[in-house]
């Protein structure tokens, strides 16, 4: 169980931190039984529920202090903010997106599950592991190809199925796109005037009947529709690095500490080291030459490093490692 909480709000458009709400349930004050007023915890609750206390903090705030509505609420299929959130202006005035790979994943996790529920539906020449692998990464790859456009976007997915549950003996391309969109390898050949030799097991008619409910149900336009931005949750993540290289997360700390330390991760994240550089003028510290250039220097590498990482090389190589 986590003492500590950081709820924060980025923007999906510029990746920069809007907001930031630092929560903790442990005050030392109190468990000292101190006499007379202190500044205790700011919340009383279960660790589960921090984040959805803490989106409302944020949202709640916004017009106040920065006479602003947040319209949009990005975060997991399973998120708990966004029913505190969703009617905090009005009724159904905060619109939910999901993250493209958490509903890339929700594939995965859906078809395990009638998997282990359905007797004799596992097993060599059925639903294996590694089938569920495929069907998952042919949805990812037509959802992140057809961003913006929910038509394309949703015959794309459902092609992706029937694409994956083929075999030389049960062909079933019909959905597969045509033109220069195609993927297709059966439909490159018959444009080509060749005879293509399927060398996948593919599934059989008894077992696409069962598991074709519920990957159809992850086809739905309302679902679709959330995911056409294109975005994925990975700023979310990269500041959790950032922060946990501040405070690392095996070491328990106190309010203060993790409120500095949260803010700091903050301006790390949002600028770099030279982001520093304010606060420090701003406290009358003078900044050494050569820190300064140490600064530039950690930041330069860090950009690099990005980039380098980015490169559609570098994510083959993962993606390599992994498998």
């Amino acid at each position: 169980m986590s003492l500590n909480g950081c709820v924060l709000v980025i923007s999906i458009d510029t990746a920069k931190i809007l907001e930031l709400e630092v929560m903790t349930q442990y005050c030392k004050m109190c468990e000292l039984n101190v006499k007379g007023e202190h500044v205790c915890s700011n919340y009383k609750g279960s660790s589960g529920n921090m984040e959805a206390v803490g989106a409302f903090r944020i949202f709640e705030r916004s017009l106040i202090k920065r006479d602003l509505q947040y319209t949009e609420y990005y975060g997991d299929g399973d998120s708990k903010g966004f029913l505190q959130v969703k009617d905090i202006y009005g009724e159904n005035s905060v619109t939910k997106l999901e993250c493209i790979e958490h509903i890339q994943k929700r594939v995965g996790s859906c078809l395990r599950k009638l998997k282990k529920n359905t007797k004799g539906l596992g097993g060599k020449g059925k639903l294996t592991d590694k089938f569920i692998d495929k069907l998952q990464n042919y949805y990812g790859i037509a959802i992140h190809s057809n961003l913006g456009c929910l038509e394309k976007m949703q015959s794309a997915v459902i092609a992706a199925f029937f694409h994956c549950c083929s075999s030389n003996q049960n062909p079933m391309h019909g959905q597969c796109p045509t033109g220069k969109d195609r993927w297709c390898k059966y439909k490159q050949a018959l444009c080509d005037g060749k005879v293509y030799v399927d060398k996948t097991a593919g599934l059989s008619n008894s077992v696409i009947k069962v598991i074709k409910p519920t990957y159809l149900a992850l086809c739905d336009k309302e679902l679709l529709k959330k995911c056409l931005h294109g975005k994925t949750q990975n700023n979310n993540e990269s500041f959790n690095n950032v922060l946990w290289s501040v405070l690392p997360k095996e070491i328990f700390v106190h309010k203060k500490t993790l409120f500095w330390g949260s803010y700091m991760a903050a301006i790390l994240y949002n600028s770099g080291y030279l982001g520093l550089l304010p606060v420090f003028i701003y406290l009358g510290i003078r900044i050494d030459p050569t820190t300064l250039k140490n600064y530039m220097g950690i930041d330069t590498e860090r950009i690099q490093k990005s980039k380098r990482q980015s490169l559609p090389s570098t994510k083959l190589s993962r993606k390599k490692q992994i498998s």
